[in-house]
C-alpha cells in the first residue's frame, strides 16, 4: 500500500506541472477515469476537466508552487492533507486542506478547502 504522503505528493505534482503533456500523464497516473475535484472556486469531472482546472490556476497564478504542509493521513480509502501555495522563499499566499477518496492508490474524488486565501481570489 502506498503511504499517504506519497499519494499527496503525487497529487500536488499534478498541480505544479506546467508542461501540458507531462501534466496529463501525471493525471492519468494519479486519478481514476471517473474522478471529481471540487473546491469553493471550481469543479471538474474527468481527466480533461481536471487538466483544464490546473492550467487555469497556472494562468491566473503564474510561478506559484504547491507544497505539502506536514504529513498526510490515510485511513482505508480516505486521505487528508494540508498544502500551501506561494512563490519560492515567500510566505504562502494560499493555504488549504484537501480530503480525498481513493480507489486503490488513485484519487477518485478530492474536496478542497481554503484555510487561508486573499479576499480578491
Amino acid at each position: 500500500m502506498t503511504d499517504a504522503t506519497t499519494i499527496a505528493e503525487r497529487y500536488l505534482a499534478v498541480w505544479n506541472e506546467t508542461d501540458a503533456e507531462r501534466r496529463r500523464a501525471l493525471i492519468t497516473e494519479a486519478w481514476t477515469e471517473s474522478c471529481t475535484y471540487v473546491d469553493p472556486l471550481m469543479r471538474g469531472e474527468g481527466h480533461e476537466q481536471i487538466d483544464a482546472l490546473v492550467a487555469a490556476v497556472h494562468t491566473r497564478l503564474p510561478g506559484l508552487r504547491f507544497k505539502l504542509a506536514g504529513p498526510a493521513d490515510r485511513y482505508g480509502d480516505n486521505l487528508r492533507f494540508s498544502w500551501s501555495l506561494g512563490a519560492e522563499g515567500d510566505e504562502p499566499l494560499i493555504k488549504g486542506t484537501d480530503f480525498a477518496i481513493l480507489d486503490g492508490e488513485r484519487l477518485k474524488t478530492v474536496h478542497g478547502f481554503l484555510d487561508q486565501a486573499p479576499a480578491a481570489l
